[in-house]
């Protein structure tokens, strides 16, 4: 195995292997060494030269993740972000389960039907006030009951009809 170093002008070694050498070094193939130089991960400088250092720290780096499971850079910042999806929605939903254990929470159909059946009673007893004071009052103009009848009834129908 043959190892060249280049020392540049800024003083900084850069130590060169050949393309066969590097394989055998790592234990791949050419192909796979072909495969590493289009993902970045073998610094290829020239003709059959890679840069030993930053290839070999670039492929353990690559080799970590992928017995971490972590994959790429982008794939390990994504996994960090689902699991972190992830343990949110399963907090929240214990605090649901918790604030319904502690009796904090109702059912929301449960509430729409008791509203409704307050507001039914409410418009019953407003529907029968005409008709009480008919009875309290028997010598009052039957067309005033019949007025305050229709000013309750349409009083109640733009309630209903209320988009707000």
């Amino acid at each position: 195995m043959r190892v060249f170093s280049e020392l540049p002008l800024d003083g900084t070694a850069v130590h060169i292997i050949g393309g066969k050498d590097l394989c055998t070094l790592l234990g791949i193939s050419s192909g796979a060494l072909t495969d590493l130089k289009k993902r970045g991960l073998a610094v290829h400088l020239k003709h059959d030269a890679y840069d030993l250092e930053a290839t070999v720290r670039n492929y353990v780096e690559h080799l970590r993740g992928v017995a971490a499971q972590w994959g790429t850079p982008d794939q390990a910042a994504q996994l960090t972000a689902e699991r972190a999806r992830l343990a949110k929605e399963q907090a929240d939903a214990q605090a649901l389960k918790n604030a319904k254990l502690r009796d904090e929470l109702v059912n929301a159909s449960e509430v729409e039907h008791a509203w409704a059946d307050l507001l039914r009673q409410v418009r019953a007893r407003i529907l029968a006030v005409p008709s009480r004071l008919r009875a309290d009052l028997p010598a009052a103009d039957p067309d005033t009951f019949n007025t305050l009848d229709r000013a309750l009834r349409d009083a109640l129908t733009e309630l209903g009809n209320a988009s707000d």
